[in-house]
């Protein structure tokens, strides 16, 4: 299972402010993808706004955005549940219960699912409750691409995320340069 990393809210002045900012720091949540991701790099999503940010840590421990994609509620719906089962595959029900279910699903709604889509096999019109569900993971796919992150179809199983290294890595380095570059014209 996926470490998920919540913010810290920062101290408020009043019970208000306090309660709005512990709301928001629950909608963000991080994700290292198990180490997949080179050290200093985290994906950071934004459940509220839709945003998931790639951030990478400077030498001093500093965040710094380098992608950023604004996601629909309806892919947010399907990318949740892989970021959360990543390095594992993402079963079909459990996309079809976060698609059906607002994006999160619970147990009951999950085993739910399972008997909706084996019927659906059985009645030959699975592809047909699986269609919008498929047309979100590929809007969700070629924003997850920004990334270095594939969504790969797993034959009568579900769906898994897959990361590419050599591009992000090339990135760092250019925005190290970049950095330096910046901090000589100072």
């Amino acid at each position: 299972m996926q470490k998920v990393y919540l913010r810290k809210p920062r101290a408020a002045t009043n019970h208000g402010q306090k309660q709005q900012q512990q709301q928001q720091a629950a909608a963000i949540m991080h994700f290292s993808l198990q180490d997949s991701l080179p050290a200093g790099h985290i994906l950071a999503l934004n459940a509220s706004f839709g945003t998931l940010s790639y951030l990478i840590a400077d030498d001093m421990g500093m965040p710094h955005l380098a992608r950023q994609e604004q996601f629909t509620n309806t892919e947010m719906s399907v990318l949740l549940p892989m970021l959360e089962l990543f390095p594992y595959y993402c079963p079909y029900e459990v996309l079809y219960a976060s698609f059906y279910g607002g994006g999160k699903a619970t147990e009951e709604q999950i085993v739910e699912a399972r008997g909706h889509l084996d019927d659906a096999m059985d009645e030959g019109i699975w592809d047909q409750e699986m269609r919008p569900v498929r047309c979100a993971l590929s809007r969700t796919r070629l924003k997850m691409r920004t990334f270095n992150v594939d969504i790969s179809s797993i034959l009568a199983t579900g769906y898994i995320l897959l990361i590419s290294q050599p591009e992000i890595e090339d990135e760092t380095e250019e925005y190290e340069e970049t950095h330096k570059l910046a901090g000589s014209l100072r």
